[in-house]
C-alpha cells in the first residue's frame, strides 16, 4: 500500500490518477511529478516499488504544499478576506457564490437547501 503525505493511494488506479487523491495535486501536477521521478504514468500504484514511492514522496514534500498545510493556508486566506471586509470576504461570510456566478437560479451548493417563502393570500370580498 502506497502512503504519501498521509493519504493511502488506491492500489488499482494508474499512477497519475492515484496521486490526485492527495489534496492539492491535480492531473497536470501528478503528471509533472511522475515525469520528474521518471515513472510511467500508465504504471499502476500497486506496481510501484518502495524506491518509486520514496522518490515521489521526496518530490512532493520538497516542492509542494499539500494536505493539512495547504488547507490551513486556504482557510487563512479566506479569513483574511473576511477580516478586511472585501467584496469576496463578504460573499464568503454570507455563504453566497464568490466569483460572480448567478444566484437567481442555481447556486444551491453555496446557498443550501431551498427555503420556500409563501405568498400572501388574497383577501376575498
Amino acid at each position: 500500500m502506497a502512503r504519501i503525505a498521509g493519504v493511502d493511494l488506491p492500489r488499482n488506479k494508474r499512477g497519475v490518477i492515484g496521486l490526485t487523491y492527495i489534496y492539492g495535486i491535480g492531473r497536470s501536477t501528478a503528471a509533472k511529478i511522475l515525469a520528474q521521478a521518471e515513472i510511467e504514468e500508465d504504471l499502476k500504484v500497486q506496481e510501484w516499488t518502495d524506491e518509486h514511492v520514496r522518490v515521489i514522496s521526496g518530490i512532493i514534500q520538497g516542492q509542494l504544499k499539500v494536505e493539512g498545510e495547504l488547507r490551513s493556508e486556504v482557510q487563512l486566506n479566506i479569513k483574511r478576506l473576511m477580516d478586511i471586509a472585501s467584496y469576496r470576504g463578504l460573499r464568503h461570510r454570507k455563504g453566497l457564490p464568490v466569483n460572480g456566478q448567478r444566484t437567481k437560479t442555481n447556486a444551491r451548493t453555496r446557498k443550501g437547501k431551498r427555503k420556500t417563502v409563501a405568498n400572501k393570500k388574497k383577501v376575498t370580498k
